[in-house]
C-alpha cells in the first residue's frame, strides 16, 4: 500500500475541477480596476442571501470582522456579559473582549461539540447574580453542525437577550430545513480557504433580517461613514471584503451544493469505517452539517495520531486547551461548576482529513490507520 502523504484539506484538486473559471473571475476584476467594493461584492451578497435565506448579507474583510461588527453596531460594552462556549477558536471570545464587555464561558455537550443549553442557562443567573448585565449568546456551529437553537433560542429569549449565530464553519447546513444564516439578530461566517466555503485569502460576511442593523453594519465597516466616506457618524473599522475575493466566492458557490453532498458522503463513510473502535461524531435529529472537521473522541489520541503519521495520514486537534484555560482568557468568567466537557474533550479530539475530493483509496488508508491503533 503507498504511504504518500495525503492532504488534510486539499484546495488543489478543487482549483483542478473549477478549471479556469475562478482565474477568469479574478483578472476580471484585476482589469476592471474596482479593487474595492466591485460590483462583484454586491453581487455575492445577493447570492449568499439568496442561498440561505436571509434579507440582508454585508461581506466583510474576515469571520472575526463579522463578529465584531455585530457586537458594535449593538452597542455592547463595559459591563456587559456575552455568553460562549469554552470550546472552539480564540475568535467568538476576542471580539467580546474588543468591545470592552465580559464574555463568559459555558461549557458543551459530549456528543455534539456545541453549546450545552443547561449551562447556559445557569450561566446567564450567575452572572446577573455576580454583577454582570447579561445582553448576548454567541453559540458556534462547530465543525460544521448548527447548535441546539430549538432550546437555545427560549432561553436568550426569556433571559431578554440577544442571540447571533457563530457560523464559521457551518455555513450551508440546515437544522429542521432552515439554512445556517437564519437564526438569530444575526450570523458571522467565515470564508477562510480552509472553511466549506472558502475564498484565496481573508473574508467573511453577516447575515441578518434585521433593517435596521444592517444599514449600521454597512456603516460600520466602512469607517462609521454617513452619507459619504468623508462624513463619520459612529465609530467604525476598515472592514471591506476585497473585489477580487468576492470573485472567487461567486465562482465556488456555483459549486458549493455539489461539494456538500460529497462531504457528507465522506462523513458517512468514515462512521462506518470507525464507528467500532472509536466514538465517532453524531448529527442532531433534524440537523445537517458540512463537516468542516471530522472529529472523532479517542481514549489513546496520541498513540492514533501516531499510527496516523507513520501511515502518511495528517490528524489535526480541534481545540487542544479550552478557552477558559488560554493565558489571555483565563480571568474571565466560566459558568457555575466550571467546563469539565470541555476540559475532557480537549485531551481526546482529533480531527481526520475532510475535503469533498477526498477519493475513497485515500480514506480506506486512513481507516485502515486508524483503526490499526484505536
Amino acid at each position: 500500500m503507498t504511504t504518500a502523504p495525503i492532504p488534510f484539506i486539499d484546495l488543489q484538486s478543487q482549483r483542478l475541477v473549477m478549471g479556469a473559471a475562478v482565474d477568469e473571475a479574478i483578472l476580471k476584476v484585476v482589469h476592471s480596476g474596482a479593487y474595492i467594493m466591485g460590483p462583484e461584492v454586491i453581487e455575492l451578497e445577493k447570492q449568499l442571501g439568496e442561498f440561505c435565506g436571509a434579507r440582508h448579507v454585508l461581506s466583510c474583510a474576515n469571520g472575526t470582522d463579522a463578529l465584531g461588527l455585530v457586537l458594535m453596531a449593538k452597542g455592547v460594552g463595559p459591563g456587559d456579559a456575552v455568553f460562549v462556549p469554552a470550546f472552539t477558536f480564540v475568535a467568538t471570545a476576542e471580539v467580546v473582549a474588543w468591545v470592552g464587555a465580559t464574555p463568559v464561558f459555558v461549557d458543551v455537550l459530549e456528543d455534539t461539540f456545541n453549546m450545552d443549553p443547561a449551562h447556559l442557562a445557569a450561566s446567564i443567573k450567575w452572572a446577573r447574580n455576580n454583577g454582570l448585565r447579561p445582553v448576548a449568546v454567541i453559540p458556534v456551529d462547530l465543525f460544521g453542525q448548527p447548535a441546539d437553537y430549538q432550546a437555545i433560542l427560549p432561553i436568550a429569549e426569556a433571559e431578554g437577550l440577544w442571540l447571533m449565530s457563530d457560523a464559521a464553519q457551518s455555513f450551508g447546513a440546515k437544522l429542521n430545513n432552515r439554512a445556517v444564516g437564519t437564526y438569530g439578530v444575526a450570523t458571522a461566517t467565515s470564508f477562510f480557504p480552509a472553511k466549506p466555503l472558502g475564498c484565496y485569502g481573508d473574508g467573511g460576511a453577516v447575515f441578518t433580517d434585521d433593517d435596521e442593523l444592517i444599514e449600521i453594519l454597512r456603516s460600520i465597516r466602512i469607517h462609521g461613514q454617513g452619507s459619504d466616506k468623508y462624513e463619520n457618524v459612529r465609530i467604525g473599522i476598515n472592514g471591506r471584503l476585497d473585489t477580487i475575493q468576492a470573485a472567487v466566492l461567486i465562482e465556488k458557490l456555483k459549486i458549493f451544493p455539489d461539494e456538500i453532498e460529497a462531504r457528507q458522503r465522506i462523513a458517512d463513510r468514515y462512521n462506518d469505517g470507525l464507528r467500532d473502535v472509536a466514538k465517532v461524531p453524531r448529527l442532531m435529529a433534524g440537523a445537517t452539517s458540512v463537516w468542516a472537521q471530522y472529529t472523532l473522541l479517542l481514549e489513546d489520541r496520541a498513540r492514533v495520531a501516531a499510527a496516523c503519521k507513520d501511515a502518511g495520514v495528517p490528524t489535526a486537534i480541534y481545540y487542544p486547551i479550552p478557552l477558559s484555560h488560554q493565558e489571555g482568557y483565563k480571568h474571565f468568567p466560566t459558568g457555575p461548576g466550571g467546563v469539565p466537557v470541555s476540559e475532557r474533550l480537549s485531551g481526546q479530539v482529533l480531527s481526520l482529513p475532510m475535503h469533498p475530493y477526498l477519493t475513497e483509496e485515500a480514506q480506506d488508508r486512513i481507516i485502515a490507520a486508524v483503526r490499526s491503533a484505536a
